[in-house]
C-alpha cells in the first residue's frame, strides 16, 4: 500500500475516533456550550470521513486506470 494510502486511512479512523468522541462528550455534557463543541466535532468528522473516503476511491480509480493503461487495455487518453 502507498504511504498516501496509508495516511487516508488512518485519517478514516480518526474520524471514527472523532465521532466516538462526539457522542461521549454530548451524551455526558453539562451545558450548551458543550453541546456546541461536540456538534462541531461531530460535523467536522463526518466532513473529514467523506472526504478522505472520496480520496481513497479517486486513487482506487486512478490505480485501475493506470493498470489498464500498463496492460494496452487503454491508450493514454483513456480511450479503448
Amino acid at each position: 500500500m502507498k504511504p498516501c494510502d496509508e495516511i487516508l486511512l488512518k485519517t478514516i479512523k480518526m474520524a471514527s475516533s472523532m465521532l466516538k468522541l462526539a457522542d461521549e462528550g454530548d451524551a455526558k455534557r453539562e451545558d450548551n456550550g458543550c453541546g456546541v463543541l461536540y456538534g462541531l466535532v461531530r460535523d467536522s468528522a463526518y466532513k473529514i470521513r467523506r472526504l478522505a473516503e472520496a480520496e481513497k476511491e479517486a486513487h482506487m480509480r486512478k490505480s485501475l486506470k493506470g493498470d489498464a493503461v500498463s496492460q494496452g487495455n487503454i491508450n493514454r487518453k483513456g480511450e479503448s
